[in-house]
C-alpha cells in the first residue's frame, strides 16, 4: 500500500445511506485507490492503523466532520451558467423564447468555460457525480459534447451527459426556433456517435451516455420512439423534461388529447431505463404509473419556484415506491447552482406542500444520494458508503461558527449551514480544506464572465425580463 492509495478518515459521523440507514456518530470510513474498503463504528481496524504507522496510507481526521456518499445531481444543464439572470420574472415558457437565442450564440469554447465553472461550482457544493442535458445544438460551432466532457475531466467528478435534441421549430408547432432544431436523422446519427466514443459501461466509469430528447413541445413523436429504439439496443439510459407546467399539460392535451405522462407512455418511454425530469403536475395516476414501472423522477425544487411552475408531489411519489433523485437543473434557472440547496429545498417544499411530516432531513439526503444513483442507474456502485462500492464521498465541517450548536449533524446539513471540507471521486481528492483542488477557481470564473460576454445579445442589450 501506497500512501496516495489508501486514505483513512477517523472520527467522524459517518451516515452511510444504505439500506438498513446505519449511522456511526464516531466512526471510520477506510479508501483503498477507488473503492470504501471499510467502514464502521470506532477507529479503523488495525491493519489500516498499522499502515497509517508504517507511512503506508494517510490519515485523515474526521473529528467536527459529517461524511456522507457524495451528491448526485441528476438534471442539469451545464451551458446555462453563462446565462443566468435573464427573464427572471417570467414563466417557463416566457424564459425559454428568451434564452433560447441566447443559447443559440454558443460554441465549443463557451460551453468549456461554462461547464468547468459550473462543474467546479458543483464539486464545491457536495456533488461528485452530475448529468448533463445538453439540448441545443447550432450549425458549425464545434463538438459541444467533447467540450462538456473534458470539463468533467478536468475538474474531476463523475459525468453522465446526455445527447440531446430538438426537431420540432415553431414552423412546425414547437415553441423553439427552426434556428436551433436539428433534422431527425443528424439527431439519431450524433446519438449514436456520442455512444460509440464515450458511453463507458464499466463499474467505476467516469462517463456515460444517455439519449435525451428535449420535451413534447420541441421534438416529435418519431424522434422518441426512435431515441428510444437506440437506446434500448445500445444499452444506454433514456431522460427528458415532462409534466413541469401547466402550459405543458394544456399543449398535450390540445395536440395529442393525452396529458403528459400518458403521452410518454403511448411512446415507450416508461421503464427502468427512464428518468424525467420535474415531474410537477402529476395526476395520482401517473404516480402509480411511474412507481410501477420504475421510472426515475429527478426533482428540481429551486427551478421550479423560480420559474413558478409548482411544487411536485414527492411524498405521493416516494410513498408509491417511485425512485426520486434531486437536480440543480440549469443555472438560468437557478442562479446559485448550489446542489447542498436542493436538499434543503425539496425538505421545504415538501412540508409547504404535504405537511410537516412530508420530508425528513435524512429522506432529503437519501433523494441527493441514493435517490440520484437510482435515477442513472447505478445504484450498486454509488449513493451510499458501503464496502465494495466507489469513493465518491463528502466530508463537511459541523464544528463551525454555523453548525456547532445544532445537536443533529444530519439536520446541520440539510437544515442548517455547513460548508464542505473534503470531497473524493474515486478516490481521488477533488476538494480538501474547502478549496477546489483541480482548476484555479479566479481562472473558472473569468472564463465564464468572457464566455457570457460572448453570448449576450448583439448590441449589448440585456432583456432582464
Amino acid at each position: 500500500m501506497t500512501p496516495d492509495a489508501v486514505t483513512v478518515i477517523e472520527g467522524a459521523h459517518v451516515v452511510t445511506g444504505d439500506a438498513g440507514g446505519r449511522e456511526y456518530g464516531s466512526g471510520h470510513l477506510v479508501v483503498q485507490q477507488t473503492h470504501i474498503v471499510a467502514v464502521g463504528s470506532g477507529p479503523a481496524p488495525q491493519s489500516y492503523q498499522d499502515a497509517i504507522a508504517r507511512g503506508e496510507a494517510i490519515r485523515v481526521d474526521g473529528s467536527g466532520r459529517l461524511v456522507t456518499a457524495g451528491f448526485v445531481n441528476s438534471h442539469h444543464h451545464l451551458n446555462q451558467w453563462i446565462t443566468r439572470g435573464y427573464a427572471t420574472d417570467t414563466t417557463l415558457f416566457g424564459w425559454l423564447t428568451t434564452l433560447y437565442p441566447i443559447w443559440a450564440r454558443l460554441n465549443a469554447e463557451s460551453l468549456y468555460a461554462s461547464s468547468a465553472a459550473n462543474l467546479g461550482w458543483l464539486a464545491l457544493t457536495g456533488c461528485t457525480t452530475s448529468m448533463d442535458h445538453q439540448y441545443v445544438y447550432p450549425s458549425g460551432v464545434g463538438d459541444l459534447l467533447e467540450a462538456e466532457i473534458t470539463a468533467a475531466r478536468d475538474i474531476g467528478v463523475r459525468f453522465h451527459p446526455t445527447r440531446g435534441s430538438m426537431n420540432l421549430g415553431q414552423s412546425d408547432g414547437g415553441l423553439p426556433p427552426d434556428s436551433v432544431v436539428e433534422t431527425m436523422d443528424a439527431i439519431l446519427a450524433a446519438s449514436e456517435s456520442a455512444i460509440d466514443r464515450w458511453h463507458d459501461p464499466a463499474f467505476d466509469a467516469m462517463t456515460r451516455i444517455a439519449l435525451a430528447p428535449c420535451s413534447p413541445f420541441s421534438v416529435t413523436g418519431e424522434l422518441m420512439r426512435e431515441s428510444a429504439a437506440l437506446a434500448r439496443a445500445r444499452g444506454v439510459r433514456l431522460h427528458t423534461h415532462i409534466s413541469e407546467t401547466l402550459d405543458e399539460e394544456a399543449f398535450c392535451l390540445e395536440k395529442f388529447g393525452l396529458t403528459p405522462p400518458q403521452y410518454l407512455e403511448s411512446l415507450g418511454w416508461l421503464g427502468p431505463d427512464v428518468w424525467l425530469a420535474h415531474c410537477v403536475h402529476l395526476s395520482d395516476e401517473a404516480v402509480s404509473r411511474f412507481a410501477a414501472t420504475g421510472t426515475g423522477v429527478a426533482h428540481c425544487p429551486t427551478s421550479n419556484g423560480r420559474l413558478g411552475s409548482g411544487a411536485a408531489p414527492i411524498r405521493a411519489l416516494l410513498d408509491a415506491g417511485a425512485i426520486v433523485g434531486l437536480g440543480v437543473d440549469g443555472a438560468a434557472s437557478n442562479e446559485s447552482g448550489r446542489m447542498l440547496d436542493e436538499l434543503h429545498q425539496a425538505l421545504l417544499v415538501a412540508r409547504v406542500r404535504d405537511g410537516e411530516l412530508a420530508m425528513n432531513a435524512r429522506e432529503a439526503l437519501a433523494l441527493a444520494t441514493m435517490g440520484g444513483a437510482r435515477c442513472l442507474g447505478r445504484q450498486e456502485e454509488l449513493g451510499s458508503l458501503e464496502v465494495g462500492k466507489l469513493a465518491d464521498i463528502a466530508v463537511w465541517r459541523i464544528d463551525d461558527l454555523a453548525g456547532a450548536s445544532i445537536e443533529d449533524p444530519v439536520v446541520t446539513l440539510v437544515i442548517g449551514a455547513t460548508t464542505l471540507d473534503r470531497l473524493y471521486v474515486n478516490g481521488r481528492a477533488v476538494v480538501a480544506g474547502g478549496e477546489l483542488l483541480t482548476a484555479d477557481v479566479e481562472t473558472l470564473a473569468r472564463n465564464a464572465a468572457a464566455a457570457a460576454a460572448s453570448v449576450r445579445p448583439a448590441g449589448g442589450s440585456v432583456p432582464w425580463t
